[in-house]
């Protein structure tokens, strides 16, 4: 009888230390978690690495493929260009002699061509780095050169590589011709060993909630220019709720679907620019993208004034509007358009047409 007490004993003290160590670990689990609704996802790999939550719903920014980075040609020459509209967000910056360049960056897309492709510029780097991507480029100035190697930037410098992977076309003329795919792209990625997935979440705060701005400005027709012959205009179309864009007094569309470029949202960001000392004397500009921004973010028709705070060159831009808050952002497409401190920039309603 004694000897049946004592296992039922050991019994229940085995069972009791069970439950213990099962609640134990459920609580360590759930302390590496983020609840969504009654959704639990664990925020760490087997390796101990960070895995950011997706954001319920949103198509723009979606799956584990790693951004990609391109530097596009804005120059008349090169217009129009391909792959704007996959991109989920679309970087403009000034650079030498008043004209400005773009940076697309795309995830989870497969495009036959994109471009036309030219060089890299050391600012560029910064957003590149923000959006965790691997940074691709025709060429370089020597500071972004330099920054490359210092910052330990995942780049692929078409130069270097074959004429299968980055090609000239015949319907535009050099330098404003070269192009590639995302898939070229992909090859060369794993041949030198970048990492092609990511788990960094959006710099861009999305919401699959409808962001109207109701107490912003009307914002139907927007001018931004970057130089006396290098103006920006967006024009809003209230029935898809889309900006149209227009460079250099030219609609844009796309150099292989016909289609015209829009947005969904507009950032525009002023920051100082001068002109840089490389020892080429070419007039390359340089600038400060860390701190605190002013700009506007703009969409379904409505503008609201926001600071754009950086603090280093790889940090995540925050976006907030004048109560300090993290702006919301509409689930689409983004063009940031980063101009000078002194652009006279014009938010506006569209001109009434006569009857």
């Amino acid at each position: 009888m004694k000897k049946t007490a004592i296992i039922i004993v050991v019994i229940l003290c085995i069972i009791a230390i069970g439950v213990c160590s099962a609640i134990l670990f459920v609580r360590a689990q759930n302390e590496n978690a983020t609840f969504l609704g009654t959704d639990v996802v664990n925020n760490s790999n087997e390796d101990g690495n960070t895995i950011v939550a997706e954001m319920p719903g949103v198509q723009i920014f979606k799956g584990s493929d790693r951004p990609i980075a391109v530097m596009i040609d804005n120059n008349i020459d090169a217009q129009p260009q391909a792959g704007l509209n996959d991109a989920y967000m679309v970087y403009e910056i000034i650079v030498e002699g008043g004209e400005s360049r773009l940076m697309a960056l795309f995830k989870g897309v497969s495009l036959d061509k994109i471009g036309p492709v030219r060089s890299s510029r050391h600012y560029f780097l910064d957003y590149a780095l923000e959006n965790d991507a691997i940074y691709v480029h025709y060429g370089w100035s020597p500071q972004a050169q330099s920054d490359i190697s210092s910052l330990g930037v995942n780049n692929i410098n078409g130069i270097s590589e074959t004429t299968k992977e980055f090609w000239r076309v015949k319907d535009k003329r050099s330098p404003h011709n070269v192009a590639t795919s995302t898939e070229k792209i992909l090859e060369i990625a794993n041949r030198k060993g970048y990492r092609t997935t990511s788990s960094q979440d959006s710099v861009l705060n999305y919401t699959t909630d409808e962001v109207n701005l109701d107490e912003g400005q009307v914002a139907e027709d927007i001018t931004i220019p970057y130089s006396a012959s290098n103006r920006v205009e967006w024009i809003y179309n209230s029935e898809t709720k889309r900006y149209t864009r227009y460079s250099k007094g030219d609609k844009q569309t796309d150099w292989t679907t016909g289609e015209d470029i829009t947005a969904k949202n507009i950032i525009v960001e002023f920051i100082a620019n001068s002109t840089l000392n490389d020892g080429e004397n070419k007039g390359r500009q340089t600038m400060n993208t860390i701190g605190s921004k002013e700009g506007y973010y703009i969409t379904n028709g409505k503008a609201i004034k926001i600071t754009c705070e950086k603090t280093t060159r790889s940090s995540q831009t925050v976006y907030k509007d004048e109560n300090g808050n993290e702006i919301d952002v509409n689930d689409g497409n983004t063009f940031v358009q980063i101009c000078p401190i002194n652009a006279n920039v014009t938010i506006e309603a569209l001109a009434q047409e006569e009857s």
